[in-house]
């Protein structure tokens, strides 16, 4: 029970403690003196002095409480969330002297400390960095290769989940629906077609042919599957009667961690780095979910605690009414913009695909998640995602006190918002996303590794903001 009170609810309670203990003495001191005394003195005066140290001592209790939490546990909470940042996120915040005066040596100390393993991370770091071009680089060559190949080329998992794709599988899939990594085949393809190959390919060790068609039937794809012998197949989809815009960028999208396929759990008992997240936000034209409706749509795909590249949404939607010039003001959205855009629903729907089996991501997610669930019905999808909000996270991490809007936790976890995608609804979302994948080692420095740990803790904060994640029995 007192691991989980934080260090100043516990000087608090300690503090409460002494005065409850200062009372009760003095007045089973004085309750003995009016025994003792003469009958005949009236108890009166016994009882204003009781109450008169009561009030004395109670104000002189909490006077000493407000110093000793401002000047020492207070900085003791900044000191531990600066030692959080560099050990767990390798944000190298600066220690302010001034916020840990009352500390004696102690935040100097731990200044030092930290600094000196940091030099010995930072050239390991540099190692890494350097390593990490060499194989970007290596990538970008693979990427340009497969682009000048009429092949769409996609790597699928045990599971039959999408491992990789490559620019023109993008094309492909996109035709259908948003192409996502560990996607099952079956959210693009027919399910018979796919149970068909699949179970071809099963009895075999060599290259298939086979003719999958999407949901619709419309669309037909010539296609190969080629085992591999770790376990999954490559999926190769012919391009030649496909329609592909050449200049339009086609990234070569993967994680070949998600060959592993991991054994099934439930969202509570899921680490946080195994989670599939969806970190969104959306730019509307005022501040009711209610009344008001959505201009702009972001989101970004995030997959083993790493940002997918190349796995967005960046739509504007038109709200079939003028968007106020105050709201324009500050999200620099006009009428002309938005004219023509698809739909709330339509869009409504798309995010849904590409957020399917995820978790939400949002900073204040009641306000983003409140026009959606409005929509529900006429958008024909349920939003019981589970979900994670960056403020309530930030309160876990770094505590009530301090600031939690999007620009001081992005301040504190040295994430950068370019100033010109600062109100977009795609910057904003790419902001929460950097501040989720560098919140998620703290949260387990703090031993809070599940999805389930999270939750609980965040609730221990429902007076910030609503918790949108319905208990479980």
């Amino acid at each position: 029970m007192g691991t989980r009170l934080s260090l100043r609810l516990r000087i608090f309670l300690f503090f409460c403690l002494l005065a409850a203990g200062a009372v009760a003495l003095s007045g089973a001191a004085l309750w003995i003196g009016w025994t003792r005394a003469d009958p005949a003195l009236p108890a009166a005066p016994f009882v204003t002095a009781f109450i008169v140290f009561t009030l004395l001592n109670t104000a002189l209790l909490v006077g000493v409480w407000l110093l000793f939490d401002e000047n020492l546990a207070k900085p003791i909470g900044k000191l531990t969330a600066n030692l959080r940042l560099r050990a767990h996120s390798g944000v190298d915040t600066e220690l302010h002297v001034e916020d840990t005066r009352y500390l004696g040596d102690l935040g100097s100390a731990a200044d030092a400390v930290t600094r000196t393993l940091s030099a010995g991370v930072m050239d390991t770091a540099a190692q890494v960095a350097r390593e990490t071009e060499r194989l970007r680089s290596e990538a970008r060559r693979l990427t340009s290769l497969l682009t000048e190949i009429p092949v769409a080329t996609i790597l699928v998992n045990p599971a039959h989940e999408i491992v990789l794709y490559d620019g023109q599988a993008a094309d492909i899939l996109g035709q259908i629906a948003q192409p996502r990594l560990k996607a099952p085949l079956g959210d693009y393809f027919d399910a018979d077609d796919l149970a068909t190959a699949q179970g071809r390919l099963a009895g075999t060790e060599a290259e298939i042919t086979a003719e999958l068609h999407d949901h619709s039937g419309a669309r037909r794809y010539q296609a190969r599957l080629k085992p591999l012998g770790e376990g999954g197949y490559m999926l190769f989809l012919d391009t030649q009667e496909t329609e592909v815009d050449p200049t339009k960028p086609r990234p070569l999208v993967y994680d070949f961690d998600l060959m592993e396929t991991a054994q099934a759990c439930d969202i509570l008992d899921t680490p946080l780095t195994s989670l599939c997240c969806v970190a969104f936000d959306t730019e509307t034209t005022g501040l009711s979910p209610s009344d008001d409706r959505v201009i702009q749509l972001g989101a970004v795909r995030i997959l083993n605690g790493r940002i997918v590249e190349g796995e967005t949404i960046d739509t504007y939607v038109d709200p079939k009414r003028p968007i106020p010039r105050a709201s324009t003001k500050i999200h620099r959205i006009t009428d002309e913009q938005v004219q023509g855009a698809p739909d709330f629903h339509t869009v409504g729907r798309d995010f849904h695909h590409f957020a399917r089996d995820a978790v939400l991501v949002a900073h204040n997610a009641p306000f983003d998640l409140g026009f959606f669930h409005r929509a529900a019905d006429r958008m024909g999808v349920a939003w019981n995602h589970p979900v994670l909000d960056t403020v309530l996270l930030s309160a876990v991490v770094f505590g009530t006190t301090e600031q939690h809007s999007l620009d001081a936790l992005c301040e504190r976890l040295g994430v950068t918002i370019p100033p010109e995608l600062r109100h977009t609804a795609l910057g904003d979302a790419q902001a929460t996303a950097q501040a989720l994948v560098k919140l998620i080692p703290l949260l387990e420095g703090k031993g809070l590794t599940t999805f389930g740990a999270v939750i609980a803790e965040t609730r221990r904060h429902g007076r910030l903001i609503q918790d949108l994640n319905t208990p479980r029995q």
